[in-house]
């Protein structure tokens, strides 16, 4: 799940407070990134049969290479044109990837820990200005001034977890939310809160931990309740190692699986599983107001900080914008052990590209890359 640094080059502006931003700027960058219904494009005369045949021509050949193992799923205006599986799920039995094949996601999970927030505050228990020792409990000093709007943005300044001493001898071992509270606690402060960006999965189990801690109920429960049973995303939850989950391996030659890592390590910062289906599901649900009303999609979606030394590559809650070859570009990757993740979106246009893999290394931001240039003719 750490993050998978894969970044072009972006002209969106940063928001976040002390930006120096007019009301006209952020009128702005705010309809860049908010596009419910937009206006009829030239991309229809771009997307060719011949290109969604030439684009599963060559994920064919990198999975025939051993270069690619997942599914893939692009789609027009809510128009499936490839949903197809390449490799195998787990090569032992030589079962095959389908669309339906569920793959951990890893940090794809932070969109929607971020939509439960939002949940939360549109039913007026929150508002993500809030400081998070509101909501927890023998909340250390240095924490006072965090709010969840830090946490959101990975502004907060808490040190990550996974530098914790003892995460490489507990990453597979079940993990209460208590016990991740109480080693988030003894994580030093790595700078003061909102002084900058820094990614941070510590900042998002906090978020899952706040989820319980407002709604009574497991994080994992509030998601089916609140986002996917609505959306009909029956495929997705939280992986228990029971939930028919592809093999992850380390890569194309491996015969094992990956190291596991325990879903309850990762909470509302990567314990989630999904499938191609089921993230085409939660994209459409991005251009309407079924899950909170467009206010908070707005927060979702508005750039509030800039990422250091992305070429101006901006953050807003639980997704990355960016600008790529003149589109705006709204993204999101994710890595666990075994499993690579990414969905790709072109909200001008409506086209999403969905990559679940099976095979980590860092060929996927590739392949999702030279798909977009075939999409586009540009290849």
């Amino acid at each position: 799940m750490k993050q998978n640094h894969f970044f072009f080059i972006l002209i969106l502006a940063m928001s976040l407070t002390g930006c120096g931003l007019s009301a006209e700027q952020s009128a702005t960058m705010t309809a860049m990134a908010w596009t419910p219904t937009p206006a009829p494009t030239a991309t229809q005369d771009l997307i060719q049969l011949g290109s969604i045949t030439e684009i599963d021509q060559y994920l064919s050949k990198m999975s025939s290479f051993g270069l690619f193992s997942g599914s893939v799923l692009i789609a027009h205006q809510g128009d499936v044109l490839l949903s197809q599986g390449y490799g195998l799920a787990d090569r032992e039995q030589k079962l095959s990837n389908i669309p339906k094949t569920r793959f951990r996601i890893g940090s794809l999970t932070k969109q929607f820990t971020a939509m439960a927030i939002l949940i939360l505050q549109v039913q007026g228990k929150l508002q993500v200005q809030d400081f998070i020792c509101s909501y927890i409990a023998d909340c250390p000093a240095a924490w006072e001034d965090i709010t969840i709007h830090h946490l959101l943005t990975h502004t907060s300044g808490i040190g990550e977890i996974y530098l914790w001493k003892d995460y490489n001898r507990t990453k597979a071992t079940p993990t209460s939310p208590e016990q991740l509270l109480a080693r988030l606690r003894s994580l030093p402060m790595d700078f003061q809160p909102g002084e900058r960006y820094s990614y941070s999965n510590s900042g998002y189990i906090l978020l899952g931990y706040i989820i319980e801690q407002i709604s009574g109920q497991s994080y994992e429960a509030f998601l089916q309740q609140a986002i996917f049973t609505p959306l009909n995303m029956h495929d997705t939850g939280v992986d228990h190692n029971i939930n028919e989950v592809a093999v992850g391996y380390a890569d194309q030659y491996s015969t094992e699986p990956a190291d596991f890592v325990d879903a309850s390590t990762e909470h509302g910062a990567g314990a989630l599983y999904s499938t191609v289906e089921d993230l085409f599901l939660w994209d459409r649900a991005l251009y309407t107001e079924q899950l909170v009303p467009r206010a908070q999609l707005e927060q979702m979606f508005t750039p509030h900080v800039t990422i250091p030394n992305r070429g101006g590559a901006t953050y807003g809650y639980g997704w990355r914008f960016m600008n790529e070859d003149g589109r705006p570009v709204i993204e999101h990757t994710g890595m666990i052990n075994g499993f690579v993740s990414i969905i790709t979106r072109y909200p001008e246009d409506q086209i999403v590209i969905i990559i679940l893999s099976n095979q980590q290394d860092n060929r996927v931001d590739n392949i999702r890359g030279t798909i977009s240039k075939k999409l586009f003719g540009e290849d």
